[in-house]
């Protein structure tokens, strides 16, 4: 949560400086062969084995286009029309959706304060936007409704990776998610690079990328999909809520953002909603037979 916290403000600056299509290009050529090169590492000379099966295939391929390719996509267009911050908060709504797909789908026994206290985050969301757009900031504002829907969809990814990640573990599943979702995403970027200034990859600049694309994407999707297996996904959600307030000290201090008093509050009602949600719930909720699976 921290690595993903000081994230926005790196990704805000290499947005800024290199632009959606290139920075895009450069994180989806870059994390397939760190991901497969760690693959190499861990299995060797069993590498054949990590393929995954037939059986399986649809939905590494839609864990692929969904978690990775839209997902991502959708989040830094949304990133670069809003703020660090704002991006931070926002993106925590993904509670809300996946408490909702896991209620749809019965794969988890959710405790009424898991659930009230996601509702009372979502309120501290909706109270911090409202600020934004009561002041006309429309342009901010569409990149926070563009947020929203990706916060959706990295819900959906979570889900549907889940089984894969119980039979797999997450290297295997990130590698292969993003040979399946990196491709399209390079296609579409790659015009976008060839037109880039590269004249502004300045240190900070790679050290920008390798914080989002090494630590942030790969060490933290890695990280985020094991956390997931261990402690059940109704119970990791809430942790989603942790970077807006990191996110909103390093902007601050690095890119000189300002916070009304309503945004504070807002950010304030999120994080109570938070403690409601995450140590009000007592023990784990048991996991049901009946997980997402292959369904």
């Amino acid at each position: 949560m921290v690595l993903w916290g000081v994230n926005f403000a790196f990704v805000k600056y290499l947005l800024d400086t290199l632009g959606v299509g290139a920075f895009l290009f450069i994180r989806f050529v870059s994390m397939p062969l760190l991901a497969f090169l760690l693959l190499l590492l861990v299995f060797r000379r069993h590498i054949a084995r990590t393929w995954p099966k037939r059986e399986d295939l649809p939905r590494f391929i839609a864990c692929g286009l969904i978690g990775h390719a839209l997902h991502v996509g959708i989040v830094f267009w949304g990133i670069s029309l809003s703020t660090a911050f704002s991006s931070a908060l926002v993106l925590t709504s993904g509670p809300l959706f996946t408490l909702a797909i896991l209620v749809l789908a019965g794969a988890e026994r959710l405790r009424a304060s898991q659930v009230a206290g996601t509702l009372v985050a979502g309120a501290g969301i909706g109270l911090f936007l409202s600020d934004k757009f009561a002041g006309g900031v429309l342009h901010a504002g569409y990149g926070d409704l563009i947020l929203l829907v990706a916060a959706s969809l990295f819900s959906l990814y979570t889900v549907l990776a889940r089984p894969l990640v119980e039979r797999y573990g997450p290297l295997i599943v990130l590698a292969y998610t993003l040979a399946f979702g990196a491709p399209p995403m390079i296609l579409i970027t790659a015009p976008s690079m060839f037109t880039a200034d590269l004249g502004r990859l300045t240190p900070m600049v790679w050290f920008g990328l390798f914080w989002a694309i090494v630590l942030s994407s790969v060490g933290g999707w890695l990280v985020w999909a094991w956390v997931n297996h261990v402690r059940g996904i109704a119970r990791s959600a809430p942790l989603m809520y942790l970077p807006p307030p990191i996110a909103g000290v390093v902007a601050w201090l690095t890119l000189g953002e300002q916070f009304t008093w309503l945004k504070i509050v807002g950010a304030g009602v999120t994080m109570a909603g938070v403690a409601w949600a995450q140590f009000g719930s007592g023990r784990p909720p048991p996991r049901e037979a009946a997980q997402v699976d292959s369904g």
